[in-house]
């Protein structure tokens, strides 16, 4: 059985994500700062704040080492420049990079061939008004997912980000990004966290073995204008 370590399993893309891989027969490890039940012998849950550097890597130590990392932990944030707030910045970036620095350092020399590494990351990492920040993170994701793909590829373990546009999530509501409302893409829907959790589970099969270094956008067509 497949094994797979899961962030911001609690809610949202990510534990859509882990609704995914049970179905397609993984054993999950879910990491949430809450913990999580579910009436599953393939899911276990383990609480952790992932910006707590230290906390991180004991909880990782711990761990066995997957086939499949899935990073979907995230958080929004939005403020014009000139109005930017450090503590903002300092905690996107622990969420969303540094985290993902930590596992990868900690999983990917152990992984065998056939390794997955998954990071969902934004459709707005080329620049959205009034994101800078949150942006500079989902970007630097993408030029972090495409190094270590360079670097894993010859044994066999691909890295990706799965970009997704506006989606129906309880992220999208949340307070801090009153300045950059969410815009309803062309096809006139929010994107589904399952939609989502159905790229990511593409991108960890063998199907996928040769897509690596992609950004893999799924926006219902906002990134067309």
């Amino acid at each position: 059985m497949p094994h797979a370590i899961v962030t911001g399993a609690s809610s949202g893309i990510g534990e859509a994500i882990v609704t995914a891989l049970i179905e397609k027969g993984y054993q999950v490890i879910g990491l949430s700062r809450s913990r999580v039940e579910r009436d599953s012998a393939q899911f276990r849950s383990v609480q952790v704040d992932i910006t707590d550097e230290a906390a991180l890597i004991r909880t990782l130590a711990d761990l066995p080492v997957p086939d499949a990392l899935v990073h979907a932990a995230g958080m929004m944030a939005a403020a014009p420049v000139g109005e930017l707030d450090h503590d903002v910045s300092a905690r996107l970036w622990s969420l969303h990079v540094r985290a993902a620095e930590i596992m990868a350092s900690r999983f990917a020399p152990e992984m065998g061939r056939g390794g997955r590494i998954v990071l969902i990351g934004s459709r707005t990492s080329r620049g959205a008004a009034n994101r800078s920040q949150y942006v500079a993170t989902k970007a630097a994701m993408v030029a972090m997912a495409r190094s270590w793909a360079i670097e894993l590829a010859s044994r066999g373990i691909t890295v990706n980000v799965v970009a997704p546009g506006a989606t129906e999530t309880p992220m999208l509501s949340q307070p801090g990004r009153e300045a950059s409302k969410p815009v309803m893409p062309p096809v006139g829907r929010l994107i589904q966290p399952q939609e989502v959790a159905a790229l990511t589970a593409f991108l960890l099969s063998p199907e996928a073995a040769a897509i690596t270094g992609q950004e893999m956008v799924i926006c219902g067509g906002a990134s067309l204008f």
